[in-house]
């Protein structure tokens, strides 16, 4: 892997990491394209640089993500992912990360179900109010959502937000927490990959990944405040629309 693909692919990672469309998939989908090599380095670059992109979560909500009250809520959020990826950690590195067919699939069938998902909650909200309070039930809740996202193309914001909207609570309040959940989450994804895999890689391989770490982290910061604006007055069918649109278009290049 060159500068140049690390730079790239922090750009992908950087833009897709808070929109429900799955930056892993398109990680994977680039690295295809780009002629990277799907080994042991790839899919760890994959893994640390989307820590960089969630650092930008913490610079700019860093006086809410140390607030002992929502340190609390993220951990009951955290749990169910760390137990479910702590199991299926040697299968998704091994078999479902890389895999293109997986993320295909992931990406077509998510799209079509945030669509359907999308038009019944427009229904939905003229009749219930949604809350802007969330419990620690609501976390523990969108955690276990969340660990649907160990599944490449599934996209780990688009499966916390919808857990969290079906749970009653408002869009701005679970994007919001979908984002902080983000922080221990792919720390302890990252961790538990660099003490597994740290002695395969060279000090090249390392200035590779740091690049990519720093640009994915610079163009989250740009990312997460555009979004933010974004949700105040659209939904996500456009995001549903677009995923169904680029699986089809590499299940035909792939075809």
């Amino acid at each position: 892997m060159s500068h140049i693909h690390a730079i790239i692919l922090g750009i992908i990672e950087g833009i897709t990491e808070f929109l429900p469309i799955s930056s892993t998939g398109h990680l994977i989908l680039a690295g295809k394209l780009l002629g990277v090599s799907d080994g042991s380095l790839a899919k760890t670059f994959d893994i640390i640089i989307q820590l960089g992109a969630i650092l930008a979560v913490v610079v700019l909500y860093f006086k809410d993500i140390f607030k002992w009250e929502m340190i609390k809520k993220l951990v009951a959020g955290f749990v169910p992912t760390a137990v479910i990826g702590l199991a299926f950690y040697k299968i998704v590195k091994n078999y479902l990360l890389g895999n293109v067919w997986v993320v295909l699939g992931a990406l077509f069938v998510g799209g079509a179900a945030l669509i359907v998902f999308e038009r019944w909650y427009a229904k939905k909200v003229l009749i219930v109010p949604a809350r802007e309070t969330m419990s620690y039930k609501d976390a523990f809740f969108v955690g276990c959502a969340q660990s649907l996202a160990i599944i490449p193309g599934v996209s780990r914001s688009a499966s916390t937000i919808v857990g969290g909207l079906l749970l009653g609570l408002s869009r701005k309040t679970i994007v919001k927490f979908s984002f902080l959940l983000a922080v221990p989450t792919m720390a302890a994804a990252t961790g538990l990959d660099i003490l597994k895999n740290y002695k395969l890689f060279s000090m090249a391989d390392i200035g590779t990944i740091g690049i990519g770490f720093v640009v994915s982290f610079i163009v989250a910061l740009v990312v997460i405040k555009w979004f933010i604006k974004y949700i105040q007055k659209h939904n996500f069918e456009i995001f549903g629309w677009y995923r169904i649109v680029l699986a089809v278009i590499f299940i035909l290049f792939m075809l």
